[in-house]
């Protein structure tokens, strides 16, 4: 009898069209890359010099732009927030949606559901009065009440289906034991969905890494300016636009989320399983 083929065997072909399909992506990148640091020839695509001036951003300030390190600083502070609030908001609002018999739960949980359904840009003009009413305009607080705000709906969503996997057997034993509930939910509970937790609060940094509207108009100032309103600040700048400046701060942008995605790749190929059965 032939030997049945491995499982590599047989998954090659897909792992080949996947890499067909991505490599003009990849290039794409690279070739970006490798264009921050290098010069041509004018008219040419093939670089003829290596060089670090478009990088120069990094160590001095270009005439009329701030400085790119408090624009990251305000950035690292903006995603890394949101995300604090949206996964610590999320994990304890979906577990007593999935655990606890709640007044009008269904209700809530529609609700929920229908402001995930608004984009944000349609609620643009009402957020904006009401941070003025409130003084939290033009400031990091305000645009990160914001983000999580909207961000909350998703999260709160996940970990409640997340939370529906895990077998009440587990929480049952903690309760058995005199453990509270809290106890149960912190040591018992909230390591079976770790996978979803740590996925959650990938997609809410990124989210928050990428997002633009909301800063370019909640907070206007220099001094409370993210990268992704510098980067379109850029091209709006029709006296001074530097295309090669453009295409290093560029980079620059995406380099943290390179580096996440390295470490959480784990995490966000396991949040497709479930919760883990412990």
């Amino acid at each position: 009898m032939a030997a049945e083929p491995s499982s590599n065997f047989r998954t090659w072909p897909i792992v080949l069209a996947l890499g067909i399909v991505s490599a003009p992506l990849v290039l794409m990148y690279a070739y970006l890359f490798i264009d921050t640091v290098t010069d041509a020839a004018p008219g040419s695509l093939i670089p003829n010099e290596f060089t670090l001036r478009h990088w120069d951003f990094l160590w001095r300030s270009r005439p009329g732009k701030p400085s790119i390190w408090p624009v990251a600083l305000n950035t690292l502070i903006f995603a890394t927030s949101t995300t604090l609030i949206v996964l610590v908001v999320s994990s304890t609002a979906g577990y007593v949606l999935s655990r606890l018999n709640v007044p009008g739960r269904g209700f809530f949980l529609a609700g929920v559901m229908v402001l995930h359904a608004f984009p944000s840009v349609t609620l643009i003009i009402a957020i904006f009065l009401v941070l003025q009413m409130v003084g939290l305009y033009n400031s990091l607080v305000g645009v990160i009440l914001v983000k999580a705000a909207l961000d909350m709906p998703l999260g709160i969503w996940l970990m409640k289906g997340f939370y529906d996997t895990v077998p009440w057997e587990i929480e049952m034993a903690g309760i058995a034991d005199g453990a509270s509930r809290f106890t149960v939910w912190r040591r018992l509970v909230l390591p079976q969905v770790m996978p979803a937790l740590a996925a959650l609060g990938l997609f809410a940094f990124l989210s928050g890494w990428s997002e633009y509207i909301l800063p370019q108009v909640l907070t206007p100032g220099n001094n409370v300016q993210v990268l992704s309103v510098y980067l379109a600040g850029l091209i709006a700048d029709d006296n001074n636009f530097d295309l090669a400046l453009f295409k290093s701060v560029g980079v620059f942008y995406i380099i943290p989320v390179l580096i996440l995605f390295v470490f959480f790749q784990k995490h966000l190929m396991n949040i497709y399983g479930g919760g883990s059965k412990g």
